[in-house]
């Protein structure tokens, strides 16, 4: 009997896998790459979707370029990724084409997953997809994305996928074996083989990652945060037994959910929205949010912030500016500043019946309770 059936019967995995994992000195590792789709066909086989988020593109194209360390310059590392991403899914297409599957390559950048349309676009490519029965290879789109403008890791990026795909687990393989109450190398660290909820931890994630990836222990953290939130279940262990993690063994760190799962709307709006604006809230506004879980209506706004057009994500804070919850705004900022501190009552009496609705009702707001970007 395996240990964790949180994993086993999940119909629908995502997998993320490190630069780190799949290369070696003169580029992309063969073998390992094999090893790791073996693994996976064996889940399709099995009936099973998967989505594999895979890094690598910088680190594929170095050796191509010449580069012998991954470069620190933005224009460097978007040419190695230009090379790498082509060699990249080249072999991914090979190696999975040998167990008759096909694979669908899937650049995303923040746009894709921070604008609602695109995030519904994306959506629609990872349906159907999985449909057809392909593979998606997903990876961060470095040949256009910015410094300013871009995930920074694959970690964050597969928990985000794994909401869009509404998975049921998430695994996230790294280059140690599990999660540690302090660096591995240091006397004293504690493996931790379950954590119940990331927001409790105390360890420390300092220390960098390899020198080819990009991603920390921070980012695997921030990561299973997001996921766990939102009822995903993720395992974090190293790349040598994903085998064994994939069977649900009890290998690597086992991260439980601590919220229920929600619509992807909801989780679009928590994790992946980028707020156009914000409302200031009086205190006994934030009680009937916070609460009560009530909708916000005008009488409890005392300022508006930004320009924002009705049905774009607004935040929500508190008489002290800080950050309470996201929601969908049903006003253009414009439209606000005449209604604010008025009832419902007041406005229907002297506008008309179309002032009849919230600001933001309960069921297009989350509540900030839990860490988040």
């Amino acid at each position: 009997m395996t240990a964790r059936p949180a994993i086993t019967d999940a119909q629908r995995i995502v997998v993320k896998v490190g630069s780190s994992s799949l290369t070696g000195r003169n580029g992309l590792d063969g073998d390992r790459m094999d090893g790791l789709v073996g693994v996976l066909a064996g889940l399709r086989a099995a009936g099973k979707d998967v989505v594999l988020v895979s890094s690598g593109a910088v680190a594929a194209g170095m050796p191509a370029l010449g580069m012998k360390h991954r470069p620190r310059d933005l224009a460097s590392q978007q040419a190695a990724a230009s090379v790498g991403q082509g060699l990249l899914i080249e072999r991914y297409d090979a190696l999975f084409a040998a167990h008759g599957l096909v694979v669908g390559q899937v650049l995303l950048t923040v746009d894709d997953l921070t604008r609602q349309a695109n995030y519904r676009n994306a959506l629609r490519t990872f349906t159907r997809l999985l449909q057809l029965g392909a593979v998606p290879v997903v990876n961060e789109n470095d040949t256009v994305a910015t410094h300013e403008i871009r995930f920074g890791d694959n970690d964050r990026l597969a928990a985000l996928v794994a909401h869009l795909v509404q998975a049921d687990a998430l695994l996230l393989l790294s280059d140690v074996e599990a999660l540690y109450t302090r660096h591995p190398s240091e006397p004293g660290a504690e493996k931790l083989s379950e954590v119940a909820d990331v927001d409790d931890l105390d360890v420390d994630t300092s220390r960098i990652g390899s020198a080819v990836g990009t991603g920390g222990m921070s980012t695997k953290l921030q990561a299973a945060r997001i996921a766990t939130a939102g009822g995903i279940p993720v395992v974090l262990a190293s790349f040598a037994d994903h085998a064994a993690a994939l069977a649900g063994d009890d290998v690597g760190t086992l991260f439980h959910p601590t919220g229920k799962k929600r619509s992807r709307r909801l989780m679009w709006l928590a994790y992946s929205s980028q707020a156009k604006g914000d409302l200031v809230l009086d205190a006994g506004a934030v009680r009937a949010v916070l609460e009560r879980k009530a909708s916000l209506l005008p009488a409890g706004v005392i300022a508006v912030h930004g320009d924002f057009l009705a049905g774009e994500p607004v935040r929500l804070l508190d008489p002290a500016g800080a950050v309470i919850a996201r929601g969908i705004v049903n006003y253009d900022a414009a439209d606000l500043p005449g209604l604010l501190g008025r009832s419902t009552h007041q406005l229907v009496e002297e506008r008309g019946p179309e002032f009849d609705r919230e600001v933001v009702h309960r069921d297009a707001l989350v509540v900030k309770l839990r860490k988040a970007r």
